[in-house]
């Protein structure tokens, strides 16, 4: 029945409760517009259940009216989560996919054709991204901005990618427990080999290293090894050596310990690559020559520096038969009065160093004897005895590429009787007895040449070359 007006006066406040008025007498044609303010409606005498609508949606998912929602788990609550996947496969939009890597590295190709918001999660299901790691496709679309795969390397990871445009590609609209997003490389240059999941570019002279798709790379970058000095002299040292070992970049592979855990960056770009050649041996003078400094092998930021010459026997008041500095320093040649000191290593200075000093000349009354150059991980040593030239410092090694291989060995010093041996890593022996020359240090190993031995002033005899330098660099591609 309609309902009868009254006098707003007309009953006493609260006499009237909803017990007293029939369901669907009062319509809301029968308000005066206004009449009703929500002061004259006790506190939750009306539920959200009585409401025709009880619940709100928030990009798909339905909240109840009171309940909450975090808006950052949104996105994954919005994706059709599917059974564990245990091999490669290519995702699908819309889908999250719980990825079960315990037998081994998995490929998540994405979706060939994307359109703006697309969405994709992914999760680690067992906890094992870490060590069997999981890749994720582009499919000739960018992901972060970058034309490139990334590599998810961390245990328990979850992300969301959200595809926005050709520019950006796929975007990590949220991402748990992800310490690094590595991209994945592509490039050309050198000789180039594989082994497993990395390639390995090795330049033995000087090219580029043509980078077509951004990321981090390690390296080996080894400088000429410096030339033995003539005349009883010291050998050559090491050409410098620097190398980075980083994870998970590297994989398993045992480096030097002079190796930096830091990788390098690199961008879509031309990289030139310089291998400096090994530094001449001394010849020539009677009164004796230093040998040549090996010279700078460069990639990227990194330059090392060549090898110091070995230095010489210049007979009384001599003032230039110190080994001079460079990568590894040249060992000292022998003179009457003095033994001449050896050259500094790690010149300039770069952290870890690039090399060591090499060893200091001796004289005795009953004769001289040439010291060693330094090497990558030793400093050169002086002569023992004057029958015997001092040895050059031992070099570093490292299986960058495959093959556990001494670099940057110290040239070995000359003498009367018995020459010093050369450094491993390619370090040339040094002069013994009557005008022997000293050895070559090793082409691409960055050793110093030994020292020469005269036995007159005639200038017949030579200090040996130092090596050439090698540039390696190694990085994950699938």
């Amino acid at each position: 029945m309609a309902l009868t007006k009254l006098p707003k006066n007309a009953f006493a406040t609260g006499s009237v409760d909803d017990s007293k008025i029939e369901d669907g007498t009062i319509q809301n044609v029968e308000l005066e517009d206004g009449t009703l303010t929500s002061e004259k409606f006790e506190t939750g005498t009306i539920a959200n259940a009585s409401l025709v609508n009880s619940s709100i949606t928030i990009n798909g998912s339905s909240v109840s009216l009171g309940g909450t929602i975090n808006l950052g788990t949104a996105i994954i609550a919005d994706v059709n989560w599917q059974s564990v996947q245990t091999t490669g496969f290519t995702a699908v939009a819309g889908n999250g996919y719980f990825v079960d890597t315990t037998s081994g590295a998995i490929t998540v190709t994405l979706p060939a054709s994307a359109s703006i918001g697309d969405t994709i999660a992914i999760k680690d299901y067992a906890g094992t991204f870490g060590s069997n790691n999981l890749t994720i496709g582009r499919n000739g679309h960018n992901i972060q901005g970058a034309a490139n795969d990334s590599l998810i390397s961390t245990n328990r990871a979850s992300l969301v990618l959200v595809y926005v445009d050709s520019t950006k590609g796929w975007l990590y609209a949220e991402e748990s427990n992800v310490a690094s997003l590595e991209q994945l490389v592509a490039a050309t240059g050198g000789t180039v080999t594989t082994s497993g999941d990395y390639k390995i570019h090795t330049f033995t002279g000087d090219g580029c290293f043509v980078v077509s798709s951004a990321g981090i790379v390690d390296y080996m970058v080894v400088a000429g090894g410096g030339g033995g000095g003539q005349r009883i002299a010291g050998g050559g040292g090491g050409g410098g050596y620097r190398e980075s070992h980083s994870t998970p970049v590297s994989g398993c592979y045992s480096a030097s310990p002079l190796a930096t855990p830091t990788a390098l960056p690199v961008s879509a770009t031309t990289y030139p690559i310089t291998v400096g050649a090994g530094g001449s041996g001394a010849s020539g003078n009677p009164t004796g020559n230093s040998g040549g400094d090996g010279s700078n092998s460069i990639f990227s930021s990194i330059t090392s520096t060549g090898g110091g010459g070995g230095g010489y026997y210049a007979g009384p008041s001599p003032t230039d038969d110190a080994g001079n500095p460079g990568g590894s320093g040249g060992g000292g040649g022998s003179r009457s009065g003095a033994g001449a000191a050896g050259g500094s290593g790690n010149t300039p200075p770069v952290s870890p160093p690039q090399g060591n000093d090499g060893g200091p000349g001796v004289v005795t009354v009953s004769g001289y004897g040439g010291a060693g150059g330094g090497g990558a991980t030793a400093v050169g040593t002086a002569s023992a005895t004057t029958s015997s030239g001092g040895p050059g410092g031992a070099g570093a090694t490292s299986s960058i590429n495959g093959t556990p291989t001494a670099r940057a060995g110290g040239g070995g010093g000359a003498t009367c009787s018995n020459s010093g041996s050369g450094g491993t890593g390619g370090g040339g022996a040094g002069g013994s007895g009557p005008s022997t020359p000293g050895t070559a240090g090793t082409s691409n190993t960055g050793g110093g040449g030994g020292g020469g031995r005269n036995a007159t002033d005639n200038g017949t005899t030579t200090g040996g070359s130092g090596g050439s330098g090698i540039v390696v660099i190694r990085y994950k591609f699938q």
